[in-house]
């Protein structure tokens, strides 16, 4: 894992229209980001690797459609842990990275302790998962659970725009 400084150094204008630009068309030539942009190419291309050194820009990857890969089903897991211990936190964190479909999972305030989001192909694995989920949590917990019907909106663009 790649440990990035973060930048006390503000964001300006050009910096933000670059990562507009970059979060919908990460692929563009430099030429065409600082043409969009109204920068020559070597402030451009400095100004991408001063973000990506500050750890402002954190990757690049593909966007892949679940569907293609079979995932049909995309859920999501309240979980609440019956022992509320710093121990039982860190290991229900440590363990849940091993599971590969589980996309997301945060330790939340309210109701439950995690919000755990996962892409499935089936009921069959997502009692599986539901298991695995459990089972690796030390004492008892409880779940709850949301199989999408239909998605909305999906984003990983942020928005760049000042407030």
């Amino acid at each position: 894992m790649r440990i990035h400084k973060k930048s006390t150094r503000i964001l300006d204008k050009h910096d933000r229209h670059i990562l507009r630009i970059l979060q919908q068309e990460a692929r563009i030539s430099m030429r065409d980001l600082g043409e969009r942009v109204g920068l020559s190419v070597s402030p451009c291309i400095e100004r991408v690797k001063r973000m990506e050194r500050d750890g402002v820009i954190t990757g690049y990857y593909a966007r892949i459609d679940p569907q293609a890969l079979g995932m049909k089903l995309l859920m999501f897991v309240e979980i609440s842990l019956q022992q509320k211990s710093a121990l039982a936190v860190e290991h229900f964190r440590i363990e849940v990275l091993d599971i590969p479909q589980v996309q997301e999972c945060h330790l939340v305030s309210g109701d439950f302790d995690f919000l755990v989001k996962a892409r499935i192909h089936d009921m069959a694995e997502y009692r599986t998962l539901l298991e695995d989920l459990l089972l690796r949590l030390p004492g008892e917990a409880q779940s709850k659970s949301y199989i999408v019907i239909e998605e909305i909106k999906e984003t990983f663009a942020l928005s760049t725009d000042v407030l």
